[in-house]
């Protein structure tokens, strides 16, 4: 029986283990489309049955004490797995692949000043004002491409007013963010043509970035207004030069926040949105909060939503030296030096162990309990601006009447990678309504 009381009869892990015993490969592609396809089933019995799971290929953490414990501890399990790929596509190292070192300390320091918690309300008002035009637009045709029409969009607007990233434009700004992404943490084969891809947009965004930041300093001297914005405080900022945070430090450090949000943040309101809509019951809930002045109820229906199909699933890292994991428990694995480790939030949300009836829809559940943004010294430097965008836009979209899901295939969220959401058409209205 697993920790809910339920048996899982999956059988994953037997067909896992007779596909071994013939074909390496093959048992690998076997976990790989389990994950894709069926992640829900299969983690309920790797928690019960193999909770630290280890393969040839990699080792995957489903619990939740386990994974928190891989995310909390950055000098045994680094990001070394992807970080290099950041680096080559900035020109220069990033905090993000840069574990327990001065340097991850300091610039993640200096944007956490920078992205002012207190920036949320502005945030948010932003965000629901241009979701609104967008939506209003797309009204007359009764429906809308949310992807790129909504989400992305929203998204884009907020680089560019509240990071003070525009871009040339916003496609060129989404263009560079994709390829950047899709090389950091999609290309696990190496393909050489998105390395390439990824390299070029990488140039192109910190040539832009450079220019950007002699055009903001040279705005002050010549007395002319600049707006409040992430990248003009970074531009006044003047610290110590022992520091060492020079202009290019400035450059990466503001090409890392779209990246961590333009795919992020949209990807979310699109499980969060599908997830709603497939619940009637609890959608009139959903529609009924997002009326109301306090967002915090209707927030709170966004948080479980997604908590049913995370964006972000699994994490990767790759383990430094011999860590026994989970020490005293019966669950207790050495994990070697070299392995290619996958923590599994998406696992750890649905933990009975932790998580109060997890497979029920419940709106009381505790912060601590979501592991959307990650945890421990990679949690998401963008936290606070990303909660209020991602809750905003979904409540603007359900305040407008007839809010559906079409019928397959044009309904479908259509992933690129099988990871970024490219396409997901939704119904407005009712028939006749927008005429």
């Amino acid at each position: 029986m697993g920790a809910a009381g339920q048996t899982t009869t999956g059988g994953y892990l037997d067909r896992y283990d007779e596909a071994l015993a013939r074909d390496p490969m093959s048992a690998f592609g076997l976990v790989r489309e389990w994950m894709r396809t069926e992640w829900r089933a299969l983690f309920a019995e790797l928690r019960e049955r193999r909770p630290v799971f280890v393969t040839p290929a990699f080792t995957v953490v489903t619990r939740f004490a386990d994974v928190t414990e891989v995310l909390s501890h950055e000098s045994v399990f680094s990001v070394r797995a992807f970080g290099p790929r950041l680096d080559a596509a900035l020109g220069g190292p990033f905090m993000l692949g840069r574990d327990a070192t001065a340097m991850n300390w300091r610039d993640r320091g200096l944007m956490q000043v920078m992205l002012d918690q207190r920036d949320t309300a502005r945030v948010r008002e932003l965000a629901g004002r241009v979701a609104d035009e967008a939506l209003d637009a797309a009204w007359p045709h009764g429906r809308v491409e949310a992807v790129h029409t909504l989400f992305r969009h929203v998204a884009l607007e907020v680089c560019a007013t509240y990071f003070g990233f525009p871009g040339p434009d916003r496609q060129t700004l989404s263009r560079w963010t994709r390829a950047i992404v899709t090389d950091g943490f999609a290309n696990f084969a190496g393909d050489p043509d998105l390395q390439a891809a990824s390299a070029q947009a990488g140039a192109d965004m910190t040539a832009y970035l450079r220019d950007r930041l002699a055009g903001l300093r040279a705005a002050r001297r010549a007395g002319e207004q600049v707006p409040d914005h992430v990248f003009a405080r970074l531009a006044d900022t003047v610290l110590p030069a022992g520091i060492g945070v020079d202009d290019e430090r400035i450059v990466v450090n503001m090409a890392g926040l779209p990246l961590g949000f333009v795919e992020s943040a949209p990807g979310a309101m699109a499980e969060a949105v599908e997830q709603l809509l497939l619940r009637p019951e609890v959608l009139a809930g959903a529609v009924e909060a997002a009326a109301e002045p306090d967002p915090a109820r209707f927030d709170a229906h966004v948080w479980e939503a997604l908590r049913f199909n995370p964006f972000f699933k699994l994490l990767p890292r790759l383990c430094e030296r011999d860590h026994v994991l989970a020490a005293g428990t019966p669950r207790a694995t050495l994990i070697p030096a070299g392995t290619f480790v996958l923590a599994a939030p998406a696992s750890a949300m649905f933990d009975a162990d932790v998580v109060t009836e997890p497979d029920a829809f419940r709106l009381d559940r505790p912060g601590h309990h979501h592991l959307f943004f990650g945890h421990g010294h990679h949690a998401c430097l963008g936290v606070h601006p990303a909660r209020v965008v991602i809750c905003e836009v979904v409540r603007r979209l359900l305040l407008r009447p007839g809010v559906r899901l079409l019928p397959p295939p044009e309904g479908r969220v259509i992933r690129s990678h099988g990871i970024f959401p490219d396409r997901f058409v939704l119904g407005l209205g009712t028939e006749g309504e927008q005429a």
